[in-house]
């Protein structure tokens, strides 16, 4: 009985700590692990996410660049972090893509971490030096890539991204040839691209959108089937003629396994409140970004199914790692 009731008590403690915990939480400022270098499309999101953050609880949300391998080391730092609620992870569809193709991960996104909210959707987009390639339309990009197969190439956020898998899926459904150039994130590609050291980016609208405004680079086409509320003029691929071209860049938010779930279920209040407050609408709708309303297990659902997609897709295209 002696041993019951210690047990008893031992269970009851640890509930109401939890409880506590997540009633008080955030004490102490918050690191975000952000897997890619600052200026990418997690970045346009992310940062935002942050100030808002701040302002609803008083306490910082701080943004930990730490890119390379794809986002892949980035996710491996934070799922070995703590899992107390002050240290958290935001990936991308990337990580999804990873697992087919990278022979080996020491994490796994499935098992490591706890998925919290997908915060944004957005298409991605063909986009092109204006110098480098100084092309009115799609029409007239596709016959000077089809005239000079190699010549040409394209900026990724490295190898195994949804970057480089979706230059890949054009290239194979355009019977075209344009060499894939990884970097260590959107943003150094991206740079790199407005200073025309490379020629082109299938990048996400959200990085990509403030320079199309400002005319730096040249947006020629948006996946799917719809063009982009944000970006009108933009022809969207079915129309051009590739209605099975559908690819999405995507942005959640995780947890390291083992998290309290009382935490997460507070840190999932807090990230829904800030993405739903006027001032966050308005910047993902510059960037062309919808926000989901998956709950926890509709985003579970949603990662497991993306992994099997993009292995497909790796599988089809015969993409490899540069």
């Amino acid at each position: 009985m002696r041993s019951f009731l210690t047990l008893a008590t031992t269970v009851v403690l640890a509930v109401a700590s939890s409880i506590a915990s997540a009633q008080s939480w955030p004490t102490k400022p918050v690191t975000l692990v952000v897997p890619f270098p600052a200026g990418g499309g997690t970045d346009a999101f992310a940062r935002p996410l942050s100030a808002q953050f701040a302002k609803q609880t008083g306490k910082q949300l701080i943004i930990d660049n730490r890119g390379g391998a794809g986002g892949t080391v980035g996710a491996s730092i934070a799922a070995k972090a703590a899992p107390d609620g002050y240290t958290l992870f935001m990936g991308a569809v990337h990580h999804t893509i990873a697992p087919s193709m990278y022979k080996k991960l020491d994490y796994d996104l499935e098992k490591d971490f706890v998925p919290l909210a997908l915060v944004a959707i957005v298409p991605q987009v063909l986009v092109v030096n204006p110098k480098n390639m100084p092309v009115a339309d799609h029409k007239a990009f596709l016959e000077l890539v089809k005239s000079n197969p190699g010549k040409y190439n394209f900026g990724s956020a490295g190898g195994g991204t949804s970057h480089h898998l979706a230059g890949e899926l054009y290239k194979i459904q355009t019977k075209t040839f344009i060499t894939h150039i990884p970097y260590r994130g959107a943003g150094p590609a991206l740079q790199d691209l407005v200073g025309g050291q490379v020629d082109m980016m299938f990048d996400g609208l959200g990085s990509s959108a403030t320079h199309i405004k400002g005319g730096r680079i040249k947006a020629l086409m948006v996946s799917g089937a719809n063009r982009s509320p944000a970006f009108p003029d933009v022809p969207s691929a079915k129309e051009l003629g590739l209605p099975d071209y559908t690819v999405t860049t995507w942005y959640g938010i995780w947890a390291p396994k083992g998290t309290p779930v009382a935490v997460q279920t507070a840190a999932i209040a807090e990230i829904k409140k800030a993405v739903e407050t006027p001032e966050l609408k308005v910047i993902w709708a510059n960037n062309g970004a919808e926000f989901s309303a998956m709950n926890q297990t509709q985003f579970a659902g949603f990662i497991h199914s993306e992994i099997a997609r993009w292995r497909t897709v790796v599988k089809a295209s015969g993409a490899k790692l540069d």
